[in-house]
């Protein structure tokens, strides 16, 4: 198999919709355009669509039986058609556009579009008390992962915080918001979410809630971030700390989960209540604190009112609201910042690592 797919298709209209899911199926199909052609193609084509005519042409040459052949056809199948998939030995049927959740599955395994068999790593940020900076973190937390190397798909979950691409500087840059994306359950490809999402330099690409309009709907969320993991993306997602279904359904599939909390005693109070959230869904969970305090809290004494280890704490990094102002990206200047999330993307590495060993 050479991971191409081989599509015969005499419809036109038909052949325009299977181009169309082959690009959410992140694959581009190769075209034959007559039976002598598709001889040439049947042995190694990782997969085979034909419509109904293409698959009587396909019968005439007695090809050998093979698995990944799919008859495609519009609207409930009539009896010729599937007479036609049996004749050429097919394992699938598909109507479309009713099956176009399942045709982009099965095309996107079957040309292979994972590069990294490993797959990628999840992390979610989520602040103990509004205002807690969880959002400027997240992004600090990307931008340290695109320059380590990773190919990193920022995901904004909060449909009350401003939007995602303000904080990196991206809310000029062309593409998609959450509003804009028709994506519903099942699976997509993450080449089309980063050909079609706004770029905030590099391979980074955020997916930002827009000032208008809703945010994800939890399967969407999970799709999205499954689709970077499959892809050995690092995915950061910021979370609102006043759960949505959309931030639960993606707290119960991140690998890591960082409760970022201001060294103040009303702030710990209130992540306490987040943190029992984040609890109930299963995430993995460590704390990053923010100071400076103006009581004196230390992140030990955090620690302990939570119940929870700290991964880190770190005092304000100067200047950081102003520069942030004038178009900075969070993280792209060393300091406290960058520094946690240089701890982040090591804690994250450590609870993926573990975990594929412990499989």
């Amino acid at each position: 198999m050479d991971g191409r797919v081989t599509v015969m298709c005499e419809d036109e209209d038909l052949l325009d919709d299977v181009v169309r899911v082959a690009a959410a199926a992140g694959c581009e199909p190769e075209r034959v355009p007559d039976a002598a052609a598709l001889r040439r193609r049947w042995s190694t084509a990782a997969m085979v669509l034909l419509d109904e005519a293409s698959a009587r042409a396909a019968t005439s040459l007695r090809p050998a039986r093979r698995d990944g052949v799919v008859v495609i056809c519009r609207g409930e199948p009539p009896g010729s058609v599937w007479e036609r998939a049996v004749a050429v030995g097919a394992e699938h049927v598909v109507s479309l556009p009713e099956g176009e959740d399942w045709l982009v599955t099965a095309l996107s395994d079957a040309a292979g579009v994972v590069p990294d068999a490993e797959g990628g790593r999840v992390v979610a940020v989520i602040g103990g008390r509004g205002g807690a900076g969880a959002s400027v973190l997240a992004a600090a937390i990307a931008v340290q992962a695109r320059e380590d190397g990773a190919r990193v798909l920022l995901v904004d979950c909060d449909p009350l915080g401003g939007g995602l691409d303000l904080v990196v500087g991206a809310e000029q840059v062309d593409g998609l918001r959450w509003p804009g994306l028709a994506l519903g359950g099942g699976r997509v490809a993450a080449s089309s979410l980063h050909q079609a999402l706004p770029r905030a330099g590099g391979p980074l690409t955020v997916l930002s809630c827009d000032r208008h309009g809703p945010g994800p709907a939890p399967e969407a969320a999970v799709a999205v971030v499954e689709a970077g993991r499959r892809a050995g993306d690092t995915v950061v997602c910021d979370l609102p700390r006043h759960l949505t279904e959309a931030a639960s359904a993606v707290l119960e599939v991140c690998d890591l989960t960082v409760l970022v909390v201001p060294a103040e005693v009303r702030a710990t109070a209130a992540a306490a209540r987040v943190a029992s959230q984040v609890a109930e869904r299963g995430a993995a969970l460590v704390v990053v604190v923010l100071g400076p305090s103006p009581g004196g809290l230390g992140g030990d004494d955090v620690a302990a009112a939570l119940g929870l280890d700290v991964l880190v704490a770190v005092e304000a990094e100067p200047g950081l609201a102003e520069a942030m102002d004038r178009g900075t990206v969070p993280g792209t200047r060393r300091g406290a910042l960058s520094s946690a999330a240089g701890a982040v993307l090591d804690a994250l590495d450590r609870t993926v690592t573990g975990g594929r060993a412990a499989a």
